[in-house]
């Protein structure tokens, strides 16, 4: 993941009036767009205490003296943020958040940010528009089976409103020692490789080989529990996983790319979506 100096508070390149779905509730909780600078510092403030402090990943000095993990994309996505209204409604309340990055708002940079783990060629093919998926965290607090349905809810609901047709992004595996994750990337490999229409394939001199062991030694159930929650949750989705692996060092992460057509999505959700977005309005 790679560090670019950028001004500190940007609203998401959208309008969250435009390509939001008002806020959908669950209790205290909700999920909805930032829509405020103030928002956006907060969700960049929070990736930085669960990336940085949290999962131990290495900042650049001025990430270091900012406090906030933040990039040149966050200038062009929407971010999906949870809000706990217990503790206000505001940028003191954001808990949880999902970067989204649609096809259309990388004009003024040209690429997507996953472009520079792996090459994207068959995705960018894809008849329908892209939604990139990144930068997904949740308050330690907050780590319940409440506040990750929620940010599900409200991803689909982003998706139907935005007419997404395949969603795409990195998602990232703890450690940086390929073969203390062989059952998991092997696993991965060779039980939900994308077929070759969608299949990202890492860059060349990125690409670390995922077939790390016999499949005939892997037991699937036990290789699902060991997956990071937001890989299964990918894969209850019906995601694809791409070919080869990105050891990202700054970040302690071996990265892989996801795929899911929204299809999936809207089968599982179209009812939720639809109900809730009569009650947003």
């Amino acid at each position: 993941m790679s560090q670019t100096s950028i001004q500190p508070n940007v609203v998401g390149a959208s309008d969250p009036e435009q390509h939001g779905f008002g806020e959908l509730r669950s209790g205290q909780l909700g999920v909805r767009l930032a829509n405020t600078p103030a928002e956006i510092d907060a969700v960049q403030a929070l990736r930085y205490r669960v990336f940085y402090s949290e999962m131990g990943a290495h900042p650049s000095p001025e990430t270091l003296a900012s406090g906030r993990d933040r990039d040149l994309f966050d200038q062009v996505a929407d971010h999906l943020v949870v809000i706990d209204h217990a503790r206000g409604d505001g940028a003191e309340a954001v808990v949880g958040t999902y970067r989204l990055i649609r096809q259309e708002a990388i004009a003024s940079i040209g690429h997507f940010y996953s472009a520079a783990e792996y090459d994207l060629g068959n995705l960018i093919a894809f008849p329908g528009r892209l939604l990139e998926l990144g930068r997904s965290c949740v308050d330690p607090a907050y780590r319940g089976r409440a506040a990750m349905q929620l940010m599900w809810r409200g991803l689909a609901a982003y998706v139907f409103r935005n007419d997404i047709a395949l969603m795409f992004g990195c998602a990232s595996l703890h450690g940086t020692d390929p073969e203390a994750l062989a059952t998991e990337l092997s696993y991965l490999y060779h039980h939900h490789l994308a077929p070759p229409a969608l299949r990202p394939v890492a860059l060349p001199d990125r690409y670390v080989d995922m077939r790390r062991i016999d499949p005939a030694r892997i037991n699937p159930r036990k290789a699902v529990l060991s997956l990071p929650p937001l890989i299964k949750g990918y894969l209850r989705l019906g995601a694809y996983i791409g070919d080869g692996a990105v050891i990202d060092a700054q970040f302690n992460t071996i990265d892989v790319a996801v795929v899911v057509k929204t299809d999936l999505v809207t089968e599982r959700y179209n009812r939720h979506y639809r109900r809730d977005s009569a009650d947003a309005t």
